[in-house]
């Protein structure tokens, strides 16, 4: 598991190796990730969009903005979490993400909650960090 906390607002990532989804041989591998954002805040917050900078272990970036998260912008109360789970392809067995939520209060205020880098490595791979 990945954790940062960034003004009282924590985000978990697990991420898991889909083989199942993956083909090697032609270099596709896909990856899956659990997030689970708890606001830990006195405040409510919508998390209004998502920015994921993705590296692949030839060192190829992609860059990802949208809207929040798979289809949603979730409302979080205080002492309350969202959890989703999303995909990941890349043409290299490894890589890693990071990235960050913009997060709006009631008020109005926008901030970025940092979301911690994770490596995305097949199980069968030596670990490495990218």
């Amino acid at each position: 598991m990945y954790r940062s906390t960034t003004r009282d607002v924590d985000v978990e990532v697990v991420p898991f190796y889909l083989a199942d989804r993956s083909s090697p041989e032609d270099n596709h591998y896909v990856w899956a990730y659990q997030v689970t954002i708890s606001n830990k805040s006195q405040e409510p917050l919508q998390l209004i969009e998502r920015y994921w900078r993705i590296t692949d272990a030839a060192g190829k970036i992609e860059e990802v903005h949208g809207a929040g998260v798979v289809g949603e912008k979730p409302e979080i109360a205080p002492g309350d979490a969202f959890q989703y789970t999303s995909g990941c392809p890349l043409r290299t067995p490894s890589g890693f993400m990071v990235g960050t939520y913009t997060m709006q209060t009631k008020l109005g205020e926008r901030f970025d909650v940092a979301i911690p880098a994770f490596s995305l490595d097949m199980p069968e791979a030596r670990p490495s960090i990218n």
